[in-house]
């Protein structure tokens, strides 16, 4: 049997960690939890309802917001689907909304279509550190903007925005701020109503959690404002209707949990590995660092790598890492977070995300300095 590349790409997915896993087990039996959350009138749908509400508030607690505010999705990508399209068609006309160009597909293509139904879409240029600065944000606001729509960290560079300070800024302004942070949960504090935040997306399966269940924050300012997209049977609250699955849910109630209880000691952890690894990467010939240096998350690094001969799919066999973010490898094309901060196409092919998490050790972090060095190496050698 084949050996399996060491895992470094915790900023894609992360595994399903034990402890979340039995709760979801709870829940997957006819002997278990199995009934409807939606069929109040017996004993199956109220258990499975208390074990969906538990969660919510799991959820809410590391967000800094009450469990009402609270809608469950199938993942970011929705609950970024459902903040701008339902705030927008909630409308009565169509208005300005800001953005980046750093942002998640789901964000700009989501922004790309409201453009098509007449919104005015501003996206901002990040600084040369690959920063979207609260000031851009500032200047960028007209007397018609609704929306802004930016994320806490970001997927592919790790950078973290102010989003606080952005916040203010916005809510002072009169319009909405919708933050997408599935990079950030367990990773940077969240507090919802300290940060002026109206919607914040988040998702489960970037915390050790299930794929295919997210939730999206609605404040009380945002609320009277959402348009559901999805009908039939007005779930909750009516903004987003269908049979909720309650064994993701408990799941991933349960890995926020697990996130907030963890997360002193994780970033205490990561953070050496972090150094450990930038360290023994950023001391070989042609190895740069993409994005600000300080202003960041430990878990992500994403390095340019000019070495003479570097192959990128030479690391492949060894090292399970990315190359772009999961939505760019789907169209094989160059990050346009990397093209935004200015790289040429070269440069941007040229460069490798390497994302750490729970399971990572100092071990599979000196293998993958090791695996760098060799391939850089044989790399240069066969040029001569």
């Amino acid at each position: 049997m084949p050996v399996s590349p060491l895992y470094f790409d915790y900023a894609a997915t992360t595994p399903i960690d034990d402890q979340v896993l039995e709760s979801m087990l709870a829940c997957m039996s006819r002997h278990t939890h199995f009934g409807n959350p939606a069929s109040r009138g017996h004993a199956y749908g109220q258990a499975a309802r208390e074990l969906v509400e538990q969660a919510r508030g799991q959820v809410a607690g590391q967000l800094g917001a009450v469990p009402e505010s609270i809608v469950w999705t199938s993942g970011a990508t929705e609950s970024n689907n459902l903040a701008l399209k339902g705030i927008c068609h909630g409308m009565d006309k169509p208005g300005h909304l800001v953005t980046s160009q750093l942002e998640h597909k789901a964000v700009l293509d989501t922004a790309a279509y409201l453009e098509r139904q007449g919104w005015t879409v501003t996206r901002l240029a990040p600084d040369d550190r690959g920063l979207i600065q609260p000031e851009a944000v500032r200047a960028a606001l007209r007397p018609d903007t609704r929306l802004v729509s930016l994320m806490a960290v970001n997927n592919e560079l790790g950078t973290v925005t102010d989003f606080a300070r952005i916040g203010h800024y916005v809510r002072a302004h009169g319009a909405l701020l919708h933050v997408d942070a599935a990079q950030a949960v367990g990773k940077v504090v969240l507090d919802v109503e300290r940060q002026a935040v109206d919607l914040m997306s988040v998702s489960a399966h970037k915390v050790y959690g299930p794929k295919g269940i997210g939730a999206l924050y609605v404040g009380e300012r945002a609320r009277p404002l959402l348009h559901a997209q999805m009908h039939g049977g007005g779930h909750e609250g009516g903004m987003r209707s269908g049979t909720l699955a309650t064994h993701q849910i408990v799941g991933m109630g349960s890995a926020f949990a697990l996130a907030g209880l963890l997360a002193e000691d994780e970033q205490r952890r990561i953070q050496a590995l972090s150094q450990r690894l930038r360290n023994g990467l950023l001391g070989l010939p042609g190895v740069g660092l993409n994005g600000c240096a300080e202003q960041r998350i430990a878990h992500t690094l994403n390095l340019c790598i000019q070495a003479k001969g570097f192959n990128v799919e030479a690391l492949a066999s060894e090292l399970a890492i990315s190359s772009t973010s999961a939505c760019n490898s789907a169209s094989n094309a160059a990050s346009h977070v990397l093209l935004a901060l200015g790289m040429g196409e070269q440069q941007a092919r040229s460069s490798v995300r390497i994302s750490l998490g729970r399971y990572s050790s100092e071990t599979d972090v000196d293998k993958a300095i090791e695996v760098f060095r060799r391939v850089i190496m044989a790399g240069a050698s066969a040029l001569w």
